[in-house]
């Protein structure tokens, strides 16, 4: 048996590691609800991943999709499982952030423009 296999953070980076699932949920908490939105901004995202990528994340109980009775009209909703990853998402952005992470080097007012926007999005009481 995997001592870590009931290790909690190991749980959690199972749920959030697959790829795309970050990015939905930051989608989502930014008011994102439809696949075409999902794909704006991300041209390497491919209708079947996306597709694959959202029922798996309902499956997981963080998304739930709610459609007419016709199928036309679908929107992605986050649960409250979903929701409770909020503060988890604002710290990994804040890291980033604060961290200068990857090749962009943000002046002081943009990251206090990304940090109130993440701020404003993320930090709400479930």
């Amino acid at each position: 048996m995997n001592t870590y296999s009931k290790c909690p953070i190991e749980l959690v980076v199972r749920l959030i590691k697959k790829k795309w699932v970050v990015q939905i949920l930051r989608d989502l908490f930014f008011g994102k609800s439809r696949f075409s939105e999902f794909k704006k901004d991300k041209p390497s995202l491919s209708n079947k991943v996306l597709s694959n990528c959202l029922k798996s994340m309902e499956k997981d109980g963080l998304i739930q999709r709610i459609s007419d009775r016709y199928e036309r009209d679908v929107e992605y909703i986050l649960t409250k499982k979903g929701q409770a990853l909020n503060k988890i998402i604002y710290e990994m952005a804040m890291f980033s952030i604060d961290e200068d992470m990857g090749d962009t080097k943000f002046n002081d007012e943009t990251k206090g423009k990304m940090k109130s926007s993440f701020k404003d999005k993320l930090l709400f009481k479930n």
